[in-house]
């Protein structure tokens, strides 16, 4: 779980990957990534509050911690459980695809606004997370880099397996975690200081350099970077379009 930030993250959609020009003439790769109508769903907070049990009695809780939930994607509404629908239908958005809770330390945003583009500013640098792209079963050359056994000398027919696992009579048996073939991707990917090239505020498109994280259609998280010092241009608080249509760039008084 990553650390508590000042401002919270946002989710995206990859959307794929693509070329632009620079002011030298330069050509930079980018990965397109769409917030596709990411909302804040949900806040957690330290306040007290006073909750309405199943039984009508009244019970005061705190969450002890202070976070923001988003929300991106369309789904539909009989395909959300009856739990969710709730929490949807008291922020007052549509249903959505993918959730995640975004620790905060600085200003809570309103429940129910829309992240705009430019809630990061051009040349700051993220972290994206994300799945990656599934490889099905592969074997050790491809999966952990292994050199493969010899061409020549006595080898046959097994030029690309792992060779040997392990000793023979002590310990007796593989040790647990040894790099063999077997399913490869489809696990968790942080890719660290990636640079905003462009923001698209009417389209909801934000352009990092290089690549990212999983497949085409896949669902990103992005955070400004633990490893770098905040960015002069971003927002102190975000960068909101508030539910009413009005645009809060600061945030959260």
């Amino acid at each position: 779980m990553a650390l508590p930030a000042a401002r919270t993250g946002v989710l995206a959609r990859k959307v794929g990957m693509t070329r632009v020009f620079d002011d030298q003439g330069r050509h930079v790769p980018v990965t397109v990534l769409s917030l596709d109508g990411c909302q804040v769903v949900g806040v957690r907070t330290e306040d007290e509050r006073t909750v309405t049990t199943k039984k009508g009695g009244e019970v005061t809780r705190t969450d002890g911690y202070k976070a923001v939930i988003m929300g991106v994607g369309d789904k539909k509404a009989k395909r959300t459980t009856k739990a969710l629908r709730g929490q949807f239908a008291k922020a007052g958005v549509a249903p959505k695809r993918k959730l995640k809770e975004f620790r905060v330390t600085g200003d809570l945003p309103e429940v129910g606004a829309t992240v705009l583009a430019d809630h990061f500013a051009v040349g700051q640098k993220v972290d994206v997370a994300a799945l990656t792209i599934g490889k099905g079963f592969s074997g050790a050359m491809k999966r952990w880099n292994f050199g493969g056994l010899r061409a020549t000398h006595g080898v046959s027919i097994s030029h690309r397996s792992h060779g040997s696992t392990g000793a023979n009579q002590d310990p007796g048996r593989v040790w647990k975690g040894k790099k063999m073939a077997g399913h490869y991707g489809v696990e968790r990917v942080t890719t660290q200081n990636i640079e905003v090239v462009r923001t698209d505020v009417d389209r909801g498109l934000i352009l990092v350099k290089g690549a990212v994280p999983g497949h085409d259609g896949a669902f990103v998280e992005l955070r400004d970077a633990v490893k770098k010092a905040p960015h002069a241009d971003t927002p102190a608080a975000g960068s909101f379009k508030a539910p009413e249509g009005t645009t809060n760039q600061e945030s959260a008084e």
